[in-house]
């Protein structure tokens, strides 16, 4: 069967408006929406960078006893905890960096490298 849905806890934890702090949180799979959509958004428009703060608040269905996700919770997120997230997405949806062992031509050391697959 087919995971769908992914558990995390985040490094550091969001800290909403009275102060209580959400750790736990679920993630699930992107859809070709998830990722088409926020491309129409003005903020990605307007900055690029942005992107992974719309992508975010549509597929994180629940950060502690927050449970309706916006792009206002994921901005007070600290950056850890994006950069976690981040991560995550790119992982669970397979865009993470694939890692392999080269070898150098001229001193025939050998070392792990990362190739980019995509992702944000």
């Amino acid at each position: 069967m087919l995971e769908t849905e992914y558990e995390f806890e985040l490094p550091k934890g969001y800290v909403d408006a009275d102060g209580n702090l959400h750790q736990n949180g679920v993630m699930r799979l992107a859809t070709a929406a998830d990722e088409i959509l926020p491309m129409k958004d003005p903020r990605v428009q307007g900055l690029p960078a942005y992107l992974i703060v719309i992508l975010l608040s549509r597929v994180v269905k629940r950060l502690g006893t927050v449970t309706q996700m916006n792009p206002g919770v994921i901005e007070r997120l600290f950056a850890e905890d994006l950069a976690f997230l981040q991560e995550l997405y790119n992982r669970i949806n397979g865009l993470a960096a694939a890692r392999s062992t080269v070898r150098c031509p001229r001193c025939e050391h050998r070392f792990e490298s990362e190739s980019a697959a995509g992702g944000f």
